[in-house]
């Protein structure tokens, strides 16, 4: 039998909760149906280790892959081939703590429920070189966006456009950051690289006393240091722990289930599956029915409808134990199985207790701690102006946000209206770039928005972001835009070289609730002081300010009842 030459192994190590650190306690954790699908044979390798550890291994066989189907009916040709892949699986207890490494398909057989998910990442902050990251995913919540950054090179992490106030990291990677592990023993200086997320990927020791030495090493680091001073924003968000906490929070939430979508619970795909996400043709759902709901990518319309329609004080739970399953091919079959995983772990949601602010992600709740509020508040309250610059009718409820808009240049001379009239480039050809839905009569871009919930704002800012940029940086787009304000405001042209010094977010908030740092929304908040951020960079002033509501008058509510 072949063996490895080198001392180490690029492995990926996960560290389980909620696990007694005894062989029994480990054999209790893994699913039987998985252990069977594998043809699971058992090993005890402690005396080898030094710890108590138990080995799994098997392998997941399919006598005809999903493509043979389809090659057949494509080419004529009668192909039959199996799928065998190995998995295994070592897990170990070092120093009182259960560690599980898998082998090949072995990590499929680690239940998500008793992994720690923020193993992998609060050891790369603590030992990751900041002037080298290489692997950057980070997630904004209330949108549900996941943006992944590759770096092959290494880059410092200023330079990667992380949104410290708006993003949640969730995996980074880059250079290990000196310490003593297996692999710098024959070399102080040997560079190794390392990924953290749920999961920590890096060379460990292949021998018994190497491997463990290694563990014991990370361990210390999490135990002794502190992360890396340009790296501490990632723990800015802290895991809830209290059990009564959480069941308020849970609560709260099976409240907003019976409610009409507004938002708050958006889709976010789980943290360590995203390869999985992205091989699946078929997700099937389902929650607190006989039948799965099968659909070519994850429904959170279908989740949100089946949540919406079980008793108070039932939901949570229903999408708690509701299940996702991933296939492989759109048929759907057992074999083409690649993974499931309980609903939850498939949205997101924002809830808040009072003053504070919470949020569920990858099924664990999180909470802003409250120095970081504090600093994101005093940046909102300075944005938000009672004296604001643009002077603006108040908006008649019941209109449309494009009616709003193209009605304050009669209300306000001096005002040009750009809604959806986009300038187009090479490079924006489809539906073009809006530069602003209003223009006031000092050349300040006014962006507008009804706003019921934080994704609305989130585009709002993203595409404040997006015009400004476009503006500084393509001269076509400039002259397009310099050409529409010409045409609309005779004898006013825009400055020659026009570029924006001040954008204002106008923004009626829910039904005219007043707009403060109180009111809104608090992953907006989080948003808009990093879109200011980068907005201010570029030398750009940014103003918030609040639109009133007006009932609509007498006559117009006639016509629409005429109308109706």
């Amino acid at each position: 039998m072949a063996t490895s030459t080198s001392g180490t192994s690029k492995r990926t190590l996960y560290r389980l909760r909620g696990v007694a650190p005894t062989v029994d306690a480990m054999f209790g954790v893994l699913d039987p149906t998985r252990l069977d699908a594998v043809g699971a044979e058992l090993d005890f390798p402690g005396e080898r280790l030094g710890v108590p550890a138990l080995l799994v291994t098997g392998s997941f066989e399919q006598p005809v892959a999903s493509w043979c189907g389809e090659i057949n009916r494509t080419t004529g040709c009668e192909v039959s081939r199996p799928v065998n892949r190995s998995a295994g699986l070592l897990m170990l207890a070092v120093d009182g703590e259960v560690y599980a490494i898998g082998y090949d398909q072995g990590f499929r057989l680690v239940p998500d429920r008793v992994k720690d998910r923020r193993f992998g990442l609060s050891f790369v902050i603590r030992r990751v070189d900041p002037a080298q990251i290489r692997d950057l995913v980070s997630h904004t919540p209330g949108g549900g966006r996941t943006d992944i950054t590759l770096v092959p090179g290494g880059a410092p992490v200023w330079s990667l456009g992380v949104q410290e106030h708006a993003q949640i990291v969730r995996r980074l990677g880059g250079r290990l950051d000196g310490i003593e592990l297996t692999i710098a023993q024959d070399n102080r200086t040997k560079i190794s690289s390392v990924e953290g997320g749920t999961g920590l990927r890096m060379r460990l020791g292949i021998d018994a006393a190497d491997l463990v030495a290694d563990i014991r090493a990370i361990a210390r680091v999490l135990r002794d240091e502190a992360p890396a001073p340009e790296l501490e924003f990632v723990e800015h968000v802290v895991p809830v722990k209290g059990a009564d906490l959480v069941t308020r929070l849970e609560e709260r939430l099976d409240d907003m289930l019976g409610e009409v979508p507004d938002g708050r619970i958006a889709v976010a795909v789980p943290s360590d599956h995203w390869d999985d996400y992205g091989a699946a043709q078929a997700f099937a759902t389902k929650v607190h029915s006989p039948e799965a709901r099968l659909t070519d990518d994850f429904s959170l319309e279908y989740v949100l409808n089946r949540a919406r329609v079980q008793r108070a004080g039932t939901r949570f739970a229903a999408l708690r134990d509701g299940t996702v399953t991933l296939y492989a091919h759109t048929r759907a079959e057992k074999g083409d199985v690649i993974w499931t995983s309980s609903v939850l772990r498939w949205i997101e949601a924002e809830v808040e207790l009072g003053a504070r602010r919470f949020f569920l992600l990858d099924g664990q709740w999180y909470e802003i701690g409250e120095a970081y509020l504090e600093a994101i508040r005093s940046q909102v309250e300075r944005l938000i102006t009672d004296t604001p610059s643009v002077d603006l009718p108040a908006w008649v409820l019941g209109d449309r946000e494009r009616d709003y808009n193209e009605s304050v240049p009669d209300l306000r001379p001096g005002y040009v209206c750009f809604d959806r009239d986009n300038v187009r480039t090479a490079l924006h050809r489809g539906n073009g770039v809006e530069i602003c839905d209003l223009l006031s009569p000092d050349d300040a871009l006014v962006m507008v928005k009804r706003a019921k919930g934080s994704d609305a704002l989130s585009h709002l800012f993203g595409q404040a972001v997006v015009a400004v940029q476009t503006l500084l940086h393509s001269p076509e787009a400039g002259d397009g835009f310099a050409r529409k304000v010409a045409a609309a405001r005779p004898g006013r042209p825009l400055s020659e070289g026009f570029r924006p010094s001040r954008v204002v977010f106008a923004i009626l908030l829910k039904d005219g609730t007043n707009l403060t740092a109180d009111t809104l929304f608090p992953f907006s908040q989080v948003t808009l002081v990093q879109t200011a951020k980068i907005l201010e960079a570029w030398g750009v002033e940014v103003e918030v300010i609040g639109i009133q509501a007006t009932a609509a008058p007498p006559s117009r509510a006639g016509i629409r009842h005429l109308a109706a």
